[in-house]
């Protein structure tokens, strides 16, 4: 008998311990958004920025990150790749919103309206969860 209570408490570990599942199209967040009732988190990024690989390395896995993040829809945009080729569509997306450094973080309504932004990268997964965290 004590042994389902072990098991019980591993299975809910695991699924805790569960990495947040990325949109990368803007359009697919929205429509996830308005059903789950959420907020959009953006991460708008270049593949040759060492910022943007900082927090893709070392802030989004942490377990404060990685909780806070599964309170909102993350999205990841990559604009540009290691040889500054751009990717159109997300390109567009990083223009509508007047983004000019890498990284830019953002909070949108399901609309797509911003709620707010953050521009540069944090150095710990406990500050992305408090910013995320204030209104």
């Amino acid at each position: 008998m004590r042994l389902l209570p072990a098991l019980l408490l591993c299975t809910v570990n695991l699924v805790a311990a569960a990495p947040v599942g990325w949109e990368y199209d803007l359009g697919a967040a929205q429509k996830r958004a308005a059903k789950e009732g959420k907020l959009i988190f953006v991460d708008v990024w270049a593949e040759w920025c060492p910022p943007c690989q900082h927090l893709k390395a070392n802030v989004f896995p942490t377990a404060e990150a990685q909780k806070a993040l599964g309170k909102v829809i993350p999205v990841s945009l990559m604009t540009e790749t290691r040889d500054r080729r751009t990717l159109a569509d997300n390109m567009k997306v990083a223009m509508r919103f007047r983004v000019e450094a890498y990284p830019t973080l953002l909070v949108l309504n399901a609309k797509g309206q911003e709620v707010k932004r953050h521009v540069g990268a944090f150095s710990t997964g406990a500050q992305l969860s408090d910013w995320l965290a204030k209104k």
